[in-house]
């Protein structure tokens, strides 16, 4: 089931509108729609909602190596076979095929993501001995048991409705012996551009609704890897605060890097208005400084 109460920092009236709106999601069933969410979060990245989302790896894909490469430092790549669960653009797909991985499956929920990441593998000329690409859903994987030497889901776990189901799925097909390296967003991460986002959107039209987006802390993520049945767990935490030239820029990141999939509950002629809307208020309140704060666990399946 997916979490009701939020998990991660903000300024306590924001939490109290939050967990406010959360509770009456769960009365009317909206925190129990788990295939709605899903659907908003595909639709986001999929580019339905806003435009901001093909500048995700100009203004977001500096950040998203960092964290990928944070994550995968530790890995033995070499001459394995990776499934990359959330594969995005490729941050950390292509960081491991430079670093001796065998062949990379991208897996993503959103076509637009794999497309981009497609054409990128086309630009670095990997061909499709080394890498492929399947649109997926991170719960119910699509492959069978023991199919990877690693299982690796950068950044991703915030958005995964049940996040148990989905680090128990790629334990599932990690063959025995081999890692599933779990990234996840902690309670701080971008909890700047969150809270200054829920002071200024217009909250009518997502006042009921449970947001898909979720940090997580780190004992939360090695419960679930000990009851998904790894052994030899290991957790590291790093924080980084990134601060932009201006409040608009700041914006403009954090609504390419997130795709703004909230705006599905709002009105289609409705949504630029508020975006612009959003984007004064951060520049007015000088909202510049947005954090990062990166949760890796890895475990071995016994």
């Amino acid at each position: 089931m997916a979490t009701l109460f939020w998990t991660g920092k903000l300024s306590p009236p924001m939490k109290w509108l939050i967990n406010g709106s959360n509770l009456i999601a769960w009365v009317t069933g909206n925190a129990r729609d788990v295939g709605a969410m899903k659907t908003r979060v595909k639709d986001g990245y999929d580019g339905k909602f806003t435009e901001h989302v093909t500048k995700y790896d100009e203004l977001g894909l500096n950040l998203q190596i960092r964290s990928a490469r944070a994550q995968i430092d530790e890995l033995d790549l070499q001459g394995k076979r990776v499934l990359d669960v959330g594969a995005g653009t490729g941050a950390s797909s292509f960081l491991m095929l430079e670093r001796g991985a065998a062949k990379v499956v991208c897996g993503d929920i959103s076509q637009y993501m794999l497309d981009q990441c497609r054409q990128k593998a086309k630009e670095k000329g990997y061909g499709e001995d080394r890498i492929e690409f399947q649109l997926l859903d991170a719960e119910s994987l699509p492959f069978e048991d023991n199919s990877f030497d690693i299982v690796i889901t950068g950044m991703t776990l915030g958005l995964i409705p049940n996040q148990l189901k989905a680090v128990s799925e790629m334990t599932r097909v990690v063959k025995r012996g081999g890692i599933v390296s779990v990234g996840a967003h902690g309670p701080e991460h971008y909890w700047e551009a969150i809270d200054g986002y829920f002071r200024a959107i217009t909250k009518r039209y997502v006042i009921g609704y449970r947001l898909e987006w979720w940090p997580t802390s780190e004992r939360t993520v090695i419960n679930m890897a000990s009851r998904a049945g790894l052994i030899n767990i290991s957790t590291q935490r790093t924080i980084w605060r990134n601060n932009f030239p201006s409040g608009s820029d700041a914006y403009d990141f954090f609504a390419a890097i997130s795709s703004a999939f909230w705006y599905a509950k709002f009105p289609p002629e409705k949504r630029r208005a508020d975006i612009q809307k959003v984007r004064k208020y951060f520049e007015k309140k000088q909202i510049s400084q947005i954090t990062d704060d990166v949760i890796i666990v890895n475990g071995r399946k016994a």
